[in-house]
């Protein structure tokens, strides 16, 4: 009998080849051509090629209707006549493959190699497997290359260029980038300097722009620099700021930048003078520790000087039994005084009133405090050998033996040099705070020179403004100081060392954070949680502090933590209205909230913490109503006003550092 002749069957809009066999949806028959594997992977489409000598059948494909393929556990002979191989199962594609999709118009004929009529000479098999996977690989390019058409997971403006590519999409990823404008795309090699002050509102407009279009400058302030300030005059002609120069051309100040900002020429005359590498005769960069021999006169020497470096090699200066305490390293007074009388070749008068000036300008003091300096058998010690020195951070190695400069120069060289230092490393709202590039930093290393000069200062020649600002300004300097120093407090003993232990020598005294919160501008009342006032009776500290307490100064100290009020510097003569302005801002920013509702207002902890200073709660929101916008003044009268019981809660504090 005949073999059955082929059956054509229609699928997928393709006709194929069927013949001996049970067609069940799962198994076709391959043409002998094609050999006698077949794919373990069911395909969707293929498409086939024409050979140069051999004609090919159209690729069988196995798409008849049934979702999930079974394997044929038996073989069929191949029949000799009509040349069929044996039946090979179908498996369905897993959803994880990739599925090749035929190219949307007609391709080029590839260029052969001549590796492929080597294949023509290779059994079916053989080519059937290379056929197989070039059109694979072919279709899994085509696929890949049209994502960028399909989906949406880059966002393109320009493809020719490939430069204006402003977000990629990646899962649970999304960067954004930010693109130059084409003015902005050129190579700035030359420099922008300009010469500023501290507290200039132009200035700080100038280095904003700058900040803001992304351009680096050098900023040389002539607070922190003096001896500028000479050269700003030799090349504009005027002692103004700021004073904008593009390399060595000057360009002109806020007034200048604007109208050039404005009329669109800024960018063009950058292009013209900052194209070029920056020549020598601009003005020079400050460089770190190199500009003192400019910045310093040159110290005057303190005429006891002689005298005092005479009695340091002189004195029998031991350790002391006084009254059944273990006194070290002192000497006795009577001693001292006839050192003095011999050297000076003078009477027991001139020699006390000489040993007096010794104590008034802290070379020495009495070891119990007890006189400035007397006849008798009274010990007292150089400030150098006091037990507390070693441990304040504005003593290196020895005592500044230079006669002390006027106090009121170094308290506003202190604010300036300070407020310098925040214009350049702290953010523009004061809230962040970047210590890591303070201390790497000329202002600050200056700063702490100065601080030097503060350990024989005679505080007694501040006015009571200028004494109020410069505690203000020394509890915040050296609160920047010790998270530099020591870090951020953390618990309970950190706190403890963070305010107690870190201090300075002021004027022969030592002074913390908190004797100077405490002691000085609370006049000696007990810190939370304390039992002991900061001064003991008869300690000379107490005469620096106010007559009375002003809450407001509780609104001007930082101690770095977040919820603290943000650090500024003050000035001795609008000392007053700066504390009323950094309470203002400290309530606006949230030290406040009311709930109408409620009847509940919730306030910051330091006023829970020193409520003896603001008073009865009642009257603290009374007080607290000057410092409010309207609408919370509002809110409070109303609650004060109709008689109704008042909720008070007290907000947690953030010990966290202002980074």
């Amino acid at each position: 009998m005949n073999p059955e002749p082929p059956k054509d069957v229609v699928v997928d809009d393709r006709k194929i080849n069927i013949s001996n066999g049970d067609v069940n949806g799962t198994v076709v028959k391959l043409d002998d051509q094609l050999g006698a594997g077949f794919s373990d992977v069911e395909m969707k489409k293929i498409i086939s090629e024409k050979k140069e000598d051999c004609s090919l059948n159209s690729v069988e494909v196995n798409k008849i209707g049934e979702s999930n393929a079974k394997e044929v556990n038996h073989q069929i002979q191949s029949n000799g006549t009509n040349g069929y191989n044996s039946y090979m199962p179908a498996i369905k594609a897993q959803a994880h493959f990739p599925k090749p999709q035929p190219p949307p118009q007609p391709q080029p004929e590839l260029e052969r190699s001549q590796s492929v009529s080597l294949a023509e000479s290779m059994p079916s098999i053989g080519k059937y497997i290379k056929d197989r996977s070039t059109t694979l690989s072919a279709a899994i390019i085509k696929r890949l290359s049209s994502l960028t058409e399909d989906g949406e997971d880059f966002v393109v403006k320009n493809d020719s260029l490939n430069l204006e590519v402003t977000e990629i999409k990646i899962p649970g990823v999304k960067v954004i980038v930010k693109l130059k404008s084409e003015d902005e795309r050129f190579d700035l090699k030359g420099r922008i300097t300009f010469f500023s002050r501290s507290n200039c509102r132009d200035c700080t407009a100038v280095r904003k722009f700058f900040r803001e279009k992304g351009l680096p400058y050098v900023e040389i302030n002539i607070d922190v620099f003096p001896k500028r300030a000479k050269e700003l005059v030799e090349r504009t002609g005027k002692s103004e700021v700021p004073q904008i120069f593009f390399n060595e051309k000057l360009l002109g100040g806020l007034v200048t930048l604007n109208s050039l900002r404005n009329s669109g020429e800024l960018d063009k005359r950058m292009r013209e003078l900052l194209s070029q590498k920056c020549p020598d005769g601009a003005p020079k960069v400050p460089v770190y520790g190199f500009d003192d021999d400019d910045e310093e006169e040159e110290e005057e020497k303190d005429e006891l000087l002689g005298i005092v470096k005479l009695l340091r090699q002189s004195l029998p200066i031991q350790d002391r039994l006084i009254k059944m305490k273990i006194v070290k390293n002192c000497f006795a007074g009577d001693d001292m005084l006839e050192v003095i009388i011999h050297h000076l070749d003078c009477g027991r008068k001139k020699g006390i009133e000489t040993g007096r000036q010794l104590v008034q300008k802290h070379f020495i003091k009495h070891v119990f405090g007890e006189n400035d300096f007397e006849e008798g058998r009274h010990f007292y010690r150089f400030l150098e050998h006091e037990p507390f020195i070693t441990a304040c951070f504005n003593f290196r190695i020895s005592i500044n033996d230079s006669e002390p400069k006027s106090p009121s120069f170094l308290a506003d060289k202190l604010a300036r040099l300070m407020t310098a230092i925040l214009e350049a490393y702290a953010s523009d709202d004061r809230h962040h705070v970047d210590y890591y590039r303070i201390r790497k930093s000329e202002e600050f290393r200056r700063y702490l020179n100065l601080t030097r000069d503060l350990q024989r200062v005679d505080l007694r020649l501040l006015s009571p403004d200028e004494r109020l600002a410069f505690f203000l300004n020394l509890y915040n300097a050296m609160a920047i100081h010790a998270v530099i120093t020591i870090g951020h407090p953390e618990g309970v003993l950190g706190r403890r060392g963070f305010f107690g232990d870190f201090q300075y020598v002021i004027g022969g005294y030592p002074y913390s954070l908190s004797v100077i919160q405490n002691g000085i501008l609370r006049n000696n009342r007990k810190s939370p949680y304390s039992l002991v006032r900061p001064f003991g009776n008869g300690d000379r500290r107490l005469k620096f502090a106010p007559a009375k307490v002003n809450p407001l100064i509780h609104f001007g100290l930082c101690n770095g933590t977040r919820s603290s009020p943000t650090v500024r510097f003050f000035t001795a003569q609008g000392v007053e209205g700066e504390l009323r302005g950094a309470a203002r801002e400290y309530f606006q920013n949230g030290a406040i909230e009311i709930n109408l509702d409620k009847r509940t207002v919730s306030l910051t902890r330091i006023i829970k913490w020193f409520s003896v200073d603001f008073g009865q709660e009642k009257d603290v929101l009374r007080w607290v109503m000057n410092y409010l916008d309207t609408t919370r003044a509002g809110l409070l009268t109303h609650l004060l006003s109709d008689g109704g019981p008042i909720h008070f809660v007290y907000q947690d504090y953030d010990w966290a550092g202002n980074l």
